[in-house]
């Protein structure tokens, strides 16, 4: 007679041994759980070591997986790279003539923030500035030379005043308008400026020669006392222009004097300060006779 399919797991002692194994198992595996969430709750740095020798362990396979990671990265920066390289180059080129031109701007700006500060030391000094303005234009190829300044009477300026940058003296104002003045330059042959030589006060005029150059006439005629290179300024003779204010340098010698160059190239100005008219410190009053008597 052949046993019943269905029969219980207690007529074979295998099966009993095999649920007793189980049910053991999971009994013990829950103990040692619990056991090492409470160890790891009470003392955390107990399981250090083992997860040291882990590590340990697998530092082999984390090389070889994480250089595996740069091939990949690697390989695609650079397939990617290929293909992006030329608008890469074009961006990096735009930004760099960006760059250039930022650069030349703020070079332009510290530049003309100098010259700005010159003509302010300039008024500190001297204490007669009117005003300050640019020159918006000026002569370069007749025989008259003039300038235009951007400053008029809103700024008052007023005829004869003399206008000069940080280098030397420019001119004088010649006729004003409301927001605008017309500017005789010192190279006009119509120019004529008192001058003495800087280092010891020769006496001369300077008188334009239309040309964009001076020729500087001796008052005491004789041995032309006169050098290359010697630099010339204001004498203050007869008013209007203040005394010592820079004005040409010798370039040549001639009979009577001397070809000169001016210091302050309308060309090269920017800006300039305008000046008022000044005049020679009047003379102490004459001794009364009461003086007299009293010394």
């Amino acid at each position: 007679m052949a046993p019943p399919a269905n029969r219980r797991s207690s007529y074979s002692r295998r099966a009993q041994y095999t649920t007793f194994i189980s049910y053991t198992a999971g009994v013990l595996g829950a103990a040692v759980g619990l056991a090492l969430v409470i160890i790891s709750l009470v003392n955390p740095g107990f399981f250090s070591t083992l997860r040291g020798l882990a590590d340990d362990a697998t530092e082999p396979a984390a090389q070889v997986s994480a250089s595996g990671r740069d091939m990949g990265r690697d390989a695609w920066a650079n397939l990617s790279g290929f293909f992006h390289t030329g608008s890469e180059h074009a961006r990096i080129s735009r930004e760099l003539a960006e760059a250039k031109v930022r650069l030349v701007e703020a070079r332009a700006a510290m530049a003309e923030n100098k010259r700005l500060k010159d003509l302010m030391g300039l008024s500190e000094q001297d204490g007669g500035a009117v005003t300050y303005a640019r020159l918006t234009a000026s002569t370069s190829a007749s025989s008259r030379r003039y300038a235009t300044l951007g400053a008029g009477r809103d700024r008052n300026v007023a005829p004869g005043m003399p206008v000069r940058s940080q280098m030397g003296l420019v001119g004088r104002v010649m006729e004003v308008g409301a927001s605008s003045a017309r500017v005789l330059l010192v190279t006009d042959s119509e120019s004529l400026v008192p001058v003495r030589r800087a280092a010891d006060g020769v006496p001369a005029f300077a008188q334009g020669n239309g040309d964009g150059t001076l020729r500087i006439r001796l008052i005491n005629l004789g041995i032309n006392p006169l050098r290359k290179g010697d630099v010339l300024v204001t004498s203050g003779s007869g008013g209007l222009y203040r005394p010592g204010t820079p004005m040409a340098i010798v370039t040549d010698l001639i009979r009577d004097g001397a070809i000169a160059r001016v210091l302050s190239n309308p060309s090269d100005t920017d800006y300039v300060m305008v000046e008022k008219s000044w005049a020679p410190p009047p003379p102490p009053p004459p001794a009364t006779d009461t003086t007299t008597k009293k010394r």
